[in-house]
């Protein structure tokens, strides 16, 4: 049987910028690694949860790790919870959470600038556990990394129903779909039931109460101030998203697809797939530096020596997206080939590995937020025969012969691949 390295480039996909010259970030960078595996296999684009779905990651990965999210998906607060070690029951109430900025209701920035460090965040996330107190309730919020959190909410009255609205406005909650959206307004949300139920109601309004209380509890801290004093902005509100109540019964993977897997893991959200899909996490540096990515590359071979196949998913060329940073993005992309690929590639065998490489969703420079275009996909090794394609960008690839694929047709795909 071959083995699988799989890859997940976070928000690889994009539409042409025309500081690049009408190109995307892909394919304006410089990826000889990528662009070897594309034409010594086969390509083609995949729509990772369905048409005109602009998804948010931990659903994609379901996805394009074989797993339905409208049917199988917990909600991302449950996800990231489990992720982060924390202590969640059925029953209870879980968000993903971001520390923000707000001017009360306005939002001013939903990432604190997107320079609130983890050890601020850490401290923020402490005093509130220690000053709001709800009636009849016990919460805890975790900080993971930088402005990202959780928070978990247990009710003593009995359960609560993830069934309610978020309180982010980037993001609509469509069953336990979390759907980004490219315009909203910067305002808090109200939290409101999705449903006529007692634990909705209740739920609703212990999110809005732990929201606004928090709020002011975050205003005062003399972390704030700090910040303050240092011309930042203050970490003064925190945004739920993506609610879950119960931890799901999953087919563990290997029963699922055959092949034993591992996973990558440098964000609580992929522990927490890992975790919930039977995967063995392997822990790996923060990816900050290049060095890191070779760092990545020379454990990815290690790993692969224990496992049938590896998922590996780079958060990289995301984050520059969302803030319309096109060079950055196609310079991350650049460093992604030739210290992660560039390195990788020597160290195992490619006549026994089959590498995939795709994207979870496709996030645009241009309007700053996730999209529902189509990602590239590769397919190298093993017994794959090349099918012409020259180079791996989203507009080579759509004339791959893979064609067009839905993300939960990746994984099964490739376990076939692997047997052949």
């Amino acid at each position: 049987m071959y083995r699988l390295l799989y890859v997940c480039l976070d928000g690889l996909g994009d539409d042409p910028v025309p500081a690049l010259g009408d190109r995307t970030p892909l394919e304006a960078a410089r990826t000889p690694f990528m662009d070897a595996l594309a034409a010594q296999g086969r390509t083609g684009t995949v729509v990772t949860v369905g048409p005109g779905i602009a998804p948010e990651s931990d659903i994609a990965v379901f996805a394009i790790l074989g797993y339905d999210p409208r049917g199988e998906h917990p909600g991302r607060g449950v996800v990231e919870a489990v992720g982060a070690g924390m202590d969640f029951r059925d029953g209870d109430l879980a968000y993903r959470v971001n520390f923000a900025t707000a001017d009360w209701p306005r939002i001013v920035d939903r990432r604190v600038g997107r320079d609130l460090s983890s050890d601020e965040a850490r401290a923020l996330a402490a005093e509130v556990n220690e000053k709001l107190k709800l009636p009849g309730v016990t919460f805890e919020l975790r900080s993971t990394v930088e402005h990202r959190g959780v928070l978990v909410i247990r009710a003593g009255e009995g359960p609560l129903s993830a069934q309610v609205t978020n309180t982010d406005p980037a993001y609509r909650k469509e069953g336990s779909l979390g759907v980004a959206l490219e315009t909203f307004e910067l305002e808090v949300a109200r939290c409101e039931p999705l449903e006529d139920s007692d634990a909705a109601r209740r739920a609703a309004d212990l999110t809005n109460a732990f929201v606004e209380g928090a709020a002011k509890i975050l205003d005062a801290s003399e972390v704030n101030a700090e910040r303050r004093r240092r011309g930042k902005l203050p970490a003064n509100l925190v945004l739920t998203r993506d609610g879950g109540d119960h931890v799901p019964t999953l087919q563990p993977i290997k029963e699922r697809f055959g092949p034993a897997w591992g996973c990558f893991v440098e964000m609580p959200v992929e522990r927490g797939i890992a975790m919930l899909l039977g995967m063995a996490p392997v822990d790996a540096p923060r990816l900050a530096a290049e060095a890191d990515y070779a760092r990545w590359a020379s454990l990815a071979a290690e790993a692969l020596d224990g496992f049938d196949a590896l998922y590996v998913h780079i958060k990289g060329p995301d984050v520059p997206a969302h803030d319309g940073r096109a060079e950055d993005k196609r310079d991350i992309i650049e460093v992604i080939d030739r210290a992660f690929f560039g390195e990788v590639l020597p160290l195992i065998d490619g006549s026994r590995t089959i590498v995939a490489v795709t994207a979870d969703h496709s996030t645009s420079c241009v309007r700053k937020a996730h999209t529902a275009e189509p990602v590239p996909l590769l397919v190298s090794g093993g017994s794959v025969q090349p099918d012409g394609s020259t180079a791996f960008g989203e507009r080579e690839c759509a004339a791959g012969s893979l064609g067009r694929l839905r993300g939960v047709d990746i994984v099964p795909r490739l376990a076939a691949l692997m047997r052949s």
